[in-house]
């Protein structure tokens, strides 16, 4: 066994001291082919460390595309994915006519999407995972990764959905009813197909009547009627839902509300 660790032990520092006499002492073409072999074996931090030396040497050389191309693998394969995306599409661009453009655009809008965090968190990458992805799609619209496309286009919908959703909600619950009936209503819009949609519709509903009630005397009739209008469009949609007791509780306040007011101008 000690055996064993020690010829391990030896291996391994040799390895070490034959990356960094490469590094340091070796040619262009020495470093190249040992960035090859270290990307083949999957080592790929001495990989791009090699490919990040001799990139700039590379330029006008036929094997600078495959250097560019390993690199941005080496730093999608060790989660850099930012860097990995950047370089992709750098790759892309630089090299419109290689073979390899179609995998580096789909590894560009790849390496965004698998950079999304939880839906509560920022959410720049998903748009641009999104702007990468059907730009891909619109360049190679009969690409074999079709089917993977669609499903991280609906994946970051769904997410970009939910967050969506608890931002819109969280104006209703701080009882910020004229920003909730606006972002509530942008949502609809949005996302007009949402399960959250009936859900939305009384919040649009419920704002709308507390934005009235604590409204100035003369903004109250006007913003009442719109509460009224969107009950009875509440009505039209979710004839049945699991909203609609709470609905026609609010349409009843709205009324009571409403007829109090008419009755007390009528005296004026």
């Amino acid at each position: 066994m000690k055996k064993y660790f020690f010829f391990l032990l030896m291996l391994a520092l040799f390895s070490c001291s034959k990356f960094n006499r490469v590094q340091k002492r070796g040619t262009t073409e020495q470093k190249y082919q040992a960035a090859v072999k270290y990307f083949e074996k999957k080592d790929y931090y001495r990989a791009s460390t090699l490919f990040e030396d001799i990139i700039p040497l590379l330029k006008g050389t036929e094997q600078s595309e495959k250097a560019e191309y390993y690199y941005a693998y080496s730093q999608y394969y060790q989660g850099n994915l930012i860097l990995a995306a950047a370089y992709f599409r750098r790759f892309s661009e630089k090299f419109p006519k290689s073979e390899y453009r179609e995998d580096a655009m789909y590894m560009n809008a790849r390496s965004l999407f698998e950079d999304i965090p939880r839906y509560s968190l920022d959410q720049t990458n998903a748009y641009d995972a999104t702007k990468g992805i059907q730009n891909f799609l619109n360049t190679y619209p009969k690409t074999q990764h079709l089917e993977d496309c669609n499903f991280m286009l609906d994946n970051i919908s769904a997410k970009l959905e939910k967050k969506t959703y608890y931002l819109s909600k969280a104006y209703y619950r701080q009882r910020h009813y004229k920003a909730a009936v606006l972002a509530l209503t942008n949502f609809r819009k949005e996302f007009p197909k949402s399960d959250y949609t009936e859900e939305i519709a009384y919040m649009v509903l419920d704002s709308k009547y507390h934005y009235a009630r604590n409204s100035y005397e003369e903004k109250q009739k006007e913003r009442y009627q719109a509460a009224i209008e969107s009950y009875q469009s509440f009505v039209d949609e979710f004839p049945s839902g699991k909203y609609l007791k709470k609905a026609e509780e609010t349409y009843a306040l709205t009324i009571e509300k409403l007829d109090k007011l008419n009755l007390m101008l009528a005296k004026k």
